[in-house]
């Protein structure tokens, strides 16, 4: 049986210092150290790693979220096996990304079909996994990795239940395939709408990066597709509009259940310099927080979560030089995925 945790001094292993395991816990962690169609910088898979490191340094009593610590945290352990499928499957997508897509080269072609196997196998672990903690009654969150990783919790959930995703992000996540990759980082959510109908509205925020086919998606979809980009919502805030305002329509958007999908890289890049993918603009980490906080408060039900693209990057000094890592995206990352937790209560 766990000893009671001292909030004012948590020393447990575990993630945020606790010392829960899966079985007690509430709210059960899924690491996916996975960065394989990663286009500009690779580095999120060791984005689980970092975070845990990371979350050892937060206090427990939050201003904002109260004691998320109370219901129950555990991390499940990273797959050990993930480092050489991520490697392998990396290195068969590397020609295909330095060469920005297979145009009709055979070789290309076969390469982005078996990255998109690899791809298979790793969302076929998460959403078993997702369905074994959920038919324990845990809430279930993923911590990437790239934003591919979270389609199987989402699937898992959408067998349950019908739910709106609110996406916080700077890409629109919408390609039908990125590079060749089906399952590709740029495709969570257009994979998201088109092969689970459960998710009945996609809400986005801060998306300032998207394509023509991207936004014709958008277009095409009114009742399904709700996006706010960055540009439009600058002009309501300097217009004098309060962010308050703002994320109380933002949130109207949504259904009474709700999944929350958090790319850093929706935040202002200071926040995450070393994210695979950065963006100027995006929302400042109080911002985002005060839309979470307007979650917590607005009577609907967050029944999942996924936090990606944490990337530790690698200027820090270490003897090791495989722990060469910058902690400041890890540290922004873990109290952004603390605040989350803190959305699944009331």
């Amino acid at each position: 049986m766990n000893q009671p945790i001292d909030p004012n001094l948590a020393t447990g292993d575990g993630i945020f210092g606790l010392n829960h395991t899966p079985e007690d816990a509430s709210v059960v962690l899924i690491p996916v150290p996975w960065d394989v169609t990663t286009s500009y910088r690779a580095g999120t898979a060791r984005g689980p790693a970092a975070i845990l490191k990371a979350s050892h340094q937060i206090d427990l009593l939050d201003r904002d979220m109260g004691r998320p610590y109370e219901q129950g945290i555990a991390l499940l352990p990273i797959p050990e096996e993930f480092a050489e499928l991520n490697r392998e499957a990396r290195e068969m997508a590397l020609p295909v990304i330095e060469a920005l897509g297979p145009g009709g080269n055979k070789d290309l072609l076969a390469r982005c079909d078996a990255v998109d196997e690899f791809c298979e196998r790793v969302n076929d672990y998460v959403r078993d996994t997702a369905r074994q903690w959920l038919n324990q009654g845990k809430t279930v969150g993923v911590i990437g990795g790239d934003h591919a990783v979270p389609f199987g919790l989402m699937q898992a959930l959408g067998e349950r239940t019908e739910f709106g995703v609110l996406h916080i992000d700077a890409h629109a996540d919408l390609r039908k395939s990125y590079e060749g990759f089906r399952w590709s980082h740029a495709s969570i959510f257009f994979n998201v709408l088109y092969a689970i109908p459960a998710v009945t509205r996609l809400v986005q925020v801060g998306i300032r990066d998207y394509c023509d086919a991207e936004f014709d998606i958008i277009k095409a979809n009114p009742g399904r597709v709700h996006t706010f980009f960055d540009a439009d919502l600058r002009h309501e805030l300097h217009g004098g509009t309060p962010w308050r305002s703002l994320s109380d329509k933002i949130l109207e958007a949504l259904p009474h259940k709700v999944y929350v999908s958090f790319d850093v890289d929706g935040l202002d890049p200071t926040l995450c310099p070393n994210t695979g993918t950065p963006v100027p603009g995006g929302l400042s980490f109080t911002e985002a927080v005060t839309l979470l906080r307007e979650l917590r408060a607005s009577g609907k039900e967050v029944i999942g979560f996924d936090l990606c693209e944490v990337s530790p990057g690698n200027s820090a000094l270490s003897p090791n030089e495989e722990e060469k890592v910058d902690s400041w995206d890890a540290m922004v990352g873990m109290r952004m995925l603390y605040k989350l937790i803190g959305c699944l209560t009331s």
